[in-house]
């Protein structure tokens, strides 16, 4: 049975749409000169990747002569507030507060951070 399309991104169409934003545009050739060489992408795994990002709406392709040129749909903090709500939804029942309690709870957390928390909370009242 085949997988169902989720409209999250996966690791590796994030990676290529990092390329994407910092970029502005790009074709396959330069989107995989661009990425890290780990791990280590094909070119006709790039190509699937970008495809699948213009099925999702993440990206879309004018024609430059010969080549594709691929840019971004969605700018980055779109895509950053869609896989928060996601992420939201999925592990934490909608809940705003129980999301942010997880990360005050969360060890690593140091007090400047802490302080730029504090400062948020209190412009948004």
């Amino acid at each position: 049975m085949a997988r169902s399309k989720s409209a999250t991104l996966t690791e590796a169409e994030l990676r290529i749409m990092n390329v994407l934003w910092d970029r502005g545009s790009a074709t396959v050739h330069e989107v995989l000169e661009a990425l890290p060489a780990k791990p280590a992408l094909a070119y006709n795994s790039v190509l699937t990747i970008v495809r699948i990002l213009e099925k999702k709406g993440y990206a879309k392709h004018v024609k430059d002569q010969r080549a594709h040129v691929y840019l971004p749909q969605v700018d980055r903090k779109d895509a950053t507030r869609f896989e928060v709500r996601h992420l939201m939804s999925r592990f934490f029942g909608n809940s705003r507060e129980q999301l942010v309690l997880n990360v005050l709870e969360e060890t690593g957390i140091d007090a400047d951070e802490l302080d730029r928390v504090r400062q948020l909370l209190e412009r948004s009242k």
